[in-house]
């Protein structure tokens, strides 16, 4: 009935992707039996390959279950069959861990004015652990043939921080009527969105998503440098105060009628999208400004949960020194805008100091008021950036060297081609998993992320 080769590994709680056994499920059955008197181990393995034959009918190696998912089905498995006593020993075992497990994320939410030392060092932890704390270690695995593994490890991390956010909304879900993926552009907040908005659904909270980019007010009132670059990376871009209306008639139980923008014209057409919410329905925002606090002036921060997502890579460089976060996500945007929104590179390089300007001044002072912080970073894709842009680089770099008005995009073409040339390149992008937020810059993704 149950092929075991239809799943060799689940996802650890930390997102560490292991190996599976049935032996691990009977044994916590075993327990849970013995606790209460119980000691038939026949019983406890004869359950266990039900839980198993329902695990892998339900999942497979290219999407494994969490070890949550599996002890649900225990529960299941031990209510169905008669063993009532046994399941509530098993559920309060669970309930034990996930105390220690809470008091443990909590520290997640640590930080120090603008920088989350707490996370940042999480993340500096589990390269270590993984053997990816620098380029010359990760080039060590890539030359090992480990690139594949590095991919199922960098995301199993990110996906144990989705579901880590998951969880502590789920607890407040009585009390939250917004949840703000917020976080600078390219850091992954759309699938984050995306991947978020299923867990909670599964926990049965109804997720409603506010398209806030609709907001944006006509690309003719942006201001145009020396060049025809428009600043369209300041929260005043958007229709601040209609958002906020907005927001604030929807959770009053009123239809409103959004705002349909055109990219490609770079005009808004006002009232155009009905929406309207349930009393018991959340609303999801994704949104560059999401922690700016124009956007929810006035609403109740209780009501709000705010998640904040940034590549928080901890790598070292062939130089010594920590690869800057804001590089990776200019490579992400530039991928991205070239495949997506018929933008070249070259352009996003040099309009990126309006969005470094824009963070500075409107994002990164707001990350202390976040909830809960999430690493967008994954360390496979410095290979796939080699691959794709360090010729783009080197020609950025000599091409803007002795410009004295594109200053900023040589110093930071000359520091990312420094960087990416000590990098071995892999082209091959097969292994990076269809489900992957890195796949929201490269493409195939599952998800509507354009």
């Amino acid at each position: 009935m149950n092929n075991p080769l239809l799943l060799t590994h689940v996802f650890k709680r930390d997102g560490t992707l292991v190996p599976h056994s049935r032996q691990r499920i009977a044994n916590a059955i075993y327990r849970a039996a013995v606790a209460i008197g119980g000691r038939d181990k026949e019983k406890a393995d004869d359950l266990a390959s039900t839980v198993e034959a329902i695990v892998c009918a339900n999942y497979s190696n290219q999407h494994p279950p969490m070890v949550e998912q599996i002890q649900d089905i225990v529960e299941k498995v031990l209510i169905e069959e008669g063993h009532a006593a046994v399941a509530k020993q098993f559920i309060l075992y669970r309930a034990t861990q996930d105390e220690k497990r809470k008091a443990k994320l909590s520290k997640s939410k640590v930080h120090t004015g603008n920088i989350p030392y707490q996370k940042i060092y999480e993340v500096l932890v589990w390269a270590s652990d993984h053997n990816l704390n620098s380029i010359e270690k990760l080039n060590y695995r890539i030359a090992k043939g480990e690139f594949e593994e590095i991919c199922r490890e960098s995301d199993s991390a990110y996906e144990s921080d989705i579901q880590a956010a998951a969880e502590l909304i789920s607890e407040r879900k009585e009390k939250t009527r917004i949840v703000v993926v917020a976080g600078p552009s390219s850091s992954g907040k759309t699938t984050t969105t995306r991947k978020l908005a299923q867990y909670l659904s599964q926990k049965g909270m109804g997720m409603v998503e506010l398209n806030v980019d609709h907001y944006f007010f006509d690309l003719e009132m942006h201001p145009i440098d020396e060049f025809g670059d428009h600043d369209f990376e300041t929260p005043q871009a958007l229709d601040l105060a209609l958002i906020n209306k907005h927001i604030k008639q929807l959770l009053s139980g009123e239809e409103v009628l959004i705002p349909k923008y055109d990219f490609k014209t770079g005009t808004r057409a006002l009232e155009k999208i009905p929406m309207k919410i349930k009393p018991t329905d959340v609303i999801l925002i994704d949104s560059l400004h999401g922690l700016y606090s124009e956007m929810l002036d006035g609403i109740d921060t209780d009501d709000i949960f705010k998640v904040y997502i940034e590549t928080l890579l901890q790598m070292k460089g062939s130089n010594g020194k920590f690869i800057r976060w804001t590089d990776l996500r200019l490579m992400r945007r530039m991928i991205r805008d070239e495949q997506h929104r018929a933008y070249d590179p070259g352009q996003t390089l040099t309009h990126w100091h309006y969005v470094r300007n824009a963070e500075l001044r409107n994002i990164l002072p707001y990350i202390n008021t976040a909830d809960y912080i999430i690493n967008g970073a994954v360390p496979y894709e410095l290979p796939i950036m080699r691959s794709r842009l360090f010729e783009h680089f080197k020609k950025w770099e000599l091409e803007y060297k002795d410009d004295p008005r594109r200053v900023d995009a040589y110093i930071r073409a000359k520091r990312v081609r420094e960087m990416l040339e000590s990098v071995t390149p892999v082209a091959d992008e097969s292994p990076i998993s269809k489900t992957s937020h890195f796949r929201e810059f490269i493409g195939g993704s599952v998800y509507d992320v354009h």
